[in-house]
């Protein structure tokens, strides 16, 4: 295999405006969620309305300026820039937190017609006795689901061989992803299970993305474009890495979830991980159908009335704007 390419630059959307023109179009939301997901149940974004569209910028509220800058470099992109020409439809995945197995059935009832499911596994506070419950318990309910476990780097080597083979015991998984915080324990995992790796944080949060191929850590990269810093970063990577794509969501509102498709459709994903505004009670914009398990491309304009009944407190909407022009600095890093 040719040695990979050395970490890209990252594309810098064009027009770049300033950051007072980013914070006079920006509506700060709070969306509350139908289950805990990531320990939050409520999940806060600042939303711009651009000249070329609506773009998002909601990272995670423990990343650091120089990370969440990359989330921002994404939502200047979709609203000042322009997302890139995509048509048709995605095939997508369905999420099943880390719930109680008598949880799974109304979880499921969530995503019609969908034939891929992520659940969540190796959850603080809960053991490997509970995943197998959950994933056998979907098992049961859905016998044709392609199933992927999604561990967040929460296990050692040892505890990801172990639950591989505990997890597989009654049916084969599509991947295990992130099953261990580091490239290097990806790559002894992957050399001693039979189910294939994907790697996420691995690529998303490593300075050196490249390093997944270079060690033969994984199969398959799990990309989002919001923490990559938007749909032409994830353009260029995917063309670079030379792995199969899963394309998921970062938890994003409906806006977000627009330029997750594009991207989706522009790299050939697998079922994508995009069906995640299923996971709120309430968004921006009214639900996508699913259809066959498939979305359609369309952009999305968020509702007047819902970005007012969905509106951060003053404190919030004035803890986003700092966080704005902290990040903004960093945009031409």
């Amino acid at each position: 295999m040719p040695t990979p390419p050395t970490p890209p630059s990252p594309h810098i959307p064009h027009p770049l405006p300033t950051v007072e023109e980013i914070l006079e179009r920006a509506h700060v939301v709070a969306l509350p969620m139908a289950v805990r997901f990531r320990g939050i149940t409520t999940r806060e974004a600042l939303l711009i309305d651009g000249p070329a569209g609506w773009g998002e910028f909601s990272p995670f509220v423990e990343y650091a300026a120089p990370e969440a800058a990359m989330w921002l470099r994404a939502g200047v992109e979709a609203a000042f820039e322009g997302l890139p020409e995509a048509h048709g439809t995605v095939e997508v995945n369905g999420t099943v937190p880390a719930v109680a197995p008598e949880e799974v059935e109304a979880v499921l009832a969530r995503f019609p017609g969908v034939r891929t499911y992520k659940v969540k596994v190796a959850e603080k506070g809960q053991s490997l006795d509970d995943d197998i419950a959950r994933v056998n318990t979907l098992r049961h309910l859905q016998p044709e689901a392609r199933i992927r476990v999604d561990a967040n780097g929460g296990w050692s080597v040892e505890e990801a061989v172990a639950a591989e083979a505990a997890l597989t015991a009654d049916g084969p998984l599509e991947y295990l992803e992130q099953p261990c915080a580091t490239v290097q324990e990806l790559a002894e995992v992957r050399a001693r299970v039979g189910t294939p790796v994907a790697a996420d944080e691995s690529i998303r949060r490593a300075e050196d993305p490249y390093q997944v191929v270079k060690l033969k850590a994984a199969q398959i990269g799990v990309v989002k474009q919001a923490p990559l810093g938007g749909v032409r970063n994830v353009l260029k990577l995917a063309a670079e890495l030379g792995l199969e794509l899963t394309v998921a969501s970062a938890l994003d509102t409906a806006v977000g979830i627009d330029a997750g498709l594009v991207a989706a459709k522009l790299t050939g994903s697998r079922a994508a991980g995009l069906a995640t505004q299923r996971l709120f009670l309430e968004d921006v914009a009214p639900e996508r159908s699913l259809i066959d398990g498939s979305f359609t491309l369309t952009r999305t304009t968020p509702d007047a009335d819902r970005l007012h009944a969905l509106r951060a407190s003053a404190e919030r909407r004035d803890w986003w704007f700092e966080r704005v022009r902290a990040c903004y600095p960093h945009l031409r890093a």
